[in-house]
């Protein structure tokens, strides 16, 4: 199994990386740079002014914009939207949303979780037959900021599906909520809100498998990051006049913090590949999405600590990479609810 990069692969890397550097932490330039790039449209089909690619390079991109730390509407719109779109959609859906979103024009996002329900199964929230939406959702990410929000709900005969949800549409309540980084998020209330239909069969799961995904390879940008910060923070500090580096307890902490990166990595680019050769991923999903909750916080708490004082400073970029990580560890449902289904997955084998 080789996961080294492709031709293309690295080139979106390189690319990715240098747009991001010109745009000078810019979000607006960033995302700006990004679409006229095509690297927002990789996984929109071709027909629609995308590239027509999928899983694996949309995933580069988040590993290099949490590399950065950048807050950008990435994570929402290319893993929350796009990939479960562009796999599940229905052709008139589809058309009617992905041209914007691969031009920078409009966002996406999706209302994952339920008061005590992270990405369930069998969501509380209903739809009645004509597709309409009651139910409450928690932590949904630019949901005001969206175009549509995809939403998985129970219909009238026990099948769950992911419906398409325009946020302004009558019955829709946001109220924005605080979150560990700036990402704008909200609670969504809805009170029989009409919808633009339902995506097609399989979509809960193809949704949660392009989510754990797209969580774990921005996560691993993050860390990656982070790492780099700390490296560089060791290799030029010194003490007792010797660089912090030199010191055995300070080696043996990097040393940890860099075995949970690689693995950390490995994981995230396993699981995209399974998904883009339409392999089952559910394994990896589990022990990706598990590894995700538990170490990567951990981690970045290790990075701060190995900062010292520096490492508590708010103008000090470390804080954008933990407080993403938090973020994401929750987006995901949290370490107990993860190891929760991997262990229910080990159980069944």
């Amino acid at each position: 199994m080789d996961f080294a990069f492709t031709d293309n692969q690295r080139a979106v890397a390189d690319l990715t990386a240098e747009v991001l550097r010109r745009s000078d932490a810019s979000t607006e330039a960033a995302w700006k740079g990004l679409a006229q790039s095509g690297l927002l449209g990789l996984a929109v089909p071709e027909p629609l002014g995308g590239a027509g690619l999928g899983v694996l390079e949309t995933t580069i991109v988040l590993a290099e914009t949490g590399r950065r730390a950048v807050e950008l509407p990435a994570l929402a719109t290319l893993a929350l939207g796009v990939l479960p779109l562009a796999a599940r959609g229905t052709p008139a859906q589809q058309e009617q949303v992905l041209p914007a979103v691969a031009a920078g024009e409009r966002l996406l996002t999706a209302a994952l979780n339920e008061p005590g329900h992270p990405l369930p199964d069998s969501p509380h929230t209903t739809a009645t037959a004509d597709g309409r939406l009651t139910g409450r959702k928690i932590g949904v990410p630019y949901a005001a900021e969206a175009h549509r929000i995809l939403v998985p709900a129970t219909g009238p005969d026990g099948v769950t599906g992911v419906f398409l949800l325009d946020p302004a549409t009558t019955g829709t309540t946001l109220t924005r909520t605080p979150a560990s980084a700036t990402t704008p998020e909200y609670t969504l209330v809805l009170e029989q809100a009409r919808t633009d239909g339902r995506l097609g069969a399989n979509a809960v799961e193809t949704l949660y498998a392009h989510v754990l995904a797209g969580a774990c390879a921005l996560g691993d940008g993050l860390l990656q990051g982070a790492i780099d910060l700390t490296t560089g923070h060791l290799r030029t500090r010194h003490q007792f006049g010797k660089p912090l580096a030199t010191f055995q307890a300070v080696a043996q902490q990097i040393a940890d913090v860099y075995i949970a990166g690689r693995t950390l990595g490995l994981l995230a680019r396993s699981v995209a590949w399974r998904l883009a050769e339409g392999l089952d991923a559910t394994e990896d999903l589990a022990v990706a999405g598990y590894w995700l909750a538990e170490e990567l916080p951990a981690a970045l708490y290790a990075c701060h600590h190995l900062h010292g004082g520096l490492g508590v400073d708010v103008d000090y970029p470390l804080h954008r990479y933990s407080a993403q990580a938090r973020d994401l560890a929750r987006l995901v449902g949290g370490v107990d609810d993860r190891l929760t289904r991997l262990g229910a997955i080990c159980t069944s084998n």
